[in-house]
């Protein structure tokens, strides 16, 4: 028996999948983004410091983080940040965190690992001897990462960070373990309720296929952008 499609299901629950669903997901997106961008920052520095008790510790936790998979790492913050966070604060039960916290840490954390490594790999590109001629003319080194070598690392880098953020923006869809709606958890919601999932499943594919094309244009044009500049 052939299975009968209809797309009507589609137009009616887009404002929730849109409205709801995919704002969740662009907002773990940016959140994560942000402040694993910025974490990733500081590990890359820690990373290529001369100082071992600095550069391993931070060796140690990227290497670990990137070879365990997302979900584990999900799943290891959602039990255990209640009772890091009742050891830390000295309280008898665990801390009541939540799902979107636990959430927001696990990808800050996560990415961190990975924006790390772009960010040691973009630092890494540009000469040496800028940092030499930056502290020669009484720049610290302080000041010659913050305003000679970074923002030459973050324009050699940009294509791999947009790259990254594709795929922190597809594995959102992850938090269906806790029980959050994203946008997938949105469609599969709906396609429950109405017995068609089929069809949402579908929807929901190609928004992330136009999202993420769009966005995998997006890093060639900055390629191609960076080629002509080199």
């Amino acid at each position: 028996m052939g299975y009968s499609f209809d797309w009507s299901v589609i137009g009616q629950a887009a404002p929730y999948l849109f409205a709801e669903g995919m704002r969740f997901s662009l907002t773990l997106t940016a959140l994560s983004a942000v402040m694993g961008l910025a974490l990733g920052t500081l590990l890359a520095v820690a990373r290529l410091s001369p100082r071992r008790l600095i550069a391993w510790p931070a060796g140690i936790y990227v290497n670990t983080l990137r070879s365990v998979p997302l979900l584990l790492v999900i799943f290891w913050f959602y039990f255990l940040v209640p009772y890091v966070g009742a050891w830390l604060t000295g309280a008898s039960r665990p801390v009541a965190v939540g799902a979107f916290k636990s959430a927001v840490i696990t990808f800050t954390l996560f990415e961190a690992a990975y924006f790390c490594e772009i960010m040691r790999a973009g630092i890494q590109s540009i000469a040496r001897g800028q940092s030499a001629a930056a502290q020669a003319l009484g720049l610290t080194h302080w000041q010659s990462l913050r305003h000679i070598v970074l923002p030459q690392a973050v324009r050699n880098m940009m294509p791999a960070l947009v790259t990254r953020l594709i795929i922190l923006f597809q594995d959102t869809s992850l938090v269906y373990v806790l029980s959050l709606t994203d946008f997938l958890g949105a469609a599969a919601k709906v396609g429950q309720r109405d017995g068609r999932l089929v069809e949402m499943y579908l929807f929901v594919a190609f928004v992330y296929m136009v999202i993420c094309s769009a966005a995998s244009q997006g890093v060639r044009l900055l390629e191609q952008r960076k080629a002509v500049i080199r």
